[in-house]
């Protein structure tokens, strides 16, 4: 009777632990779904407060404003750039990383069809996030941004929302993408790096990007509460 008792319970522990990690995954994704809809809601008060804000204020964009210049990251290209996503992000950023992965969807889905062009725009409340965007823009120099911008998201968990510096681990993503590492250190450390970083949150800011994620389509500012919202504007711009 033990064995049988020893066996029953060893069948229950075992069922348990199978669902327990099934609410864990349930709950994973309930949480990515959340996450971006949160998102969305953010965006869509951003977006009030600048249009008060602009049209209270009278004047219009800053000179020498650009959404997308000729050295601003394109994911990937499409031929004449007929319909052009561009994000403002923040490596560090929670929303930003629960964005990733839509992102990554909708460039399967669009491929040669969409533009997608990532630009800057760390928190300063965010330790790590300037240093991520430095590591990024280093490895770009190399031909290596997209491998970089991916590592960052991928494993966000490991160095986001610590109040240490996670050079040596940014280090380690170089070396792993085979990178001269004496060129990568000297643009993580230049001063002309950090000033490229800076000029995509100078745009942002006048463009009214006040957190990340921030998506605009053609120019014109995305308020999205889901992935569905983004792939309908997007297959409007498509077929306009």
């Amino acid at each position: 009777m033990s064995q049988q008792q020893d066996r029953g319970e060893a069948r229950r522990a075992k069922l348990q632990a199978v669902q327990a990690e099934q609410e864990r995954s349930t709950a994973r994704r309930r949480n990515t779904t959340v996450t971006f809809a949160v998102v969305g809601a953010f965006l869509v008060i951003v977006a009030g407060v600048f249009a008060v804000t602009k049209a209270t204020s009278g004047g219009g964009e800053p000179q020498n404003v650009q959404l997308v210049r000729s050295d601003s990251h394109r994911l990937q290209s499409a031929p004449g750039d007929k319909v052009t996503l561009v994000e403002f992000l923040d490596f560090e950023c929670e929303a930003c990383g629960a964005a990733f992965p839509v992102i990554e969807q909708l460039r399967k889905q669009y491929s040669g069809k969409v533009t997608f062009v990532a630009r800057y725009f760390p928190i300063a409340s965010h330790f790590n996030a300037e240093r991520a965007a430095r590591a990024v823009e280093a490895a770009a120099k190399q031909g290596k941004f997209e491998a970089m911008y991916q590592q960052m998201y991928q494993v966000q968990k490991q160095w986001a929302e610590k109040k240490v510096p996670a050079d040596e681990l940014f280090r380690s993503f170089a070396r792993g993408l085979g990178l001269d590492m004496a060129a990568w250190e000297k643009a993580y450390n230049d001063p002309t790096t950090l000033a490229r970083v800076e000029q995509d949150v100078a745009d942002g800011k006048a463009l009214g990007v006040e957190g990340t994620p921030t998506f605009f389509l053609n120019g014109q500012k995305l308020q999205p509460t889901s992935t569905d919202d983004i792939k309908a504007a997007i297959d409007a711009a498509l077929a306009g």
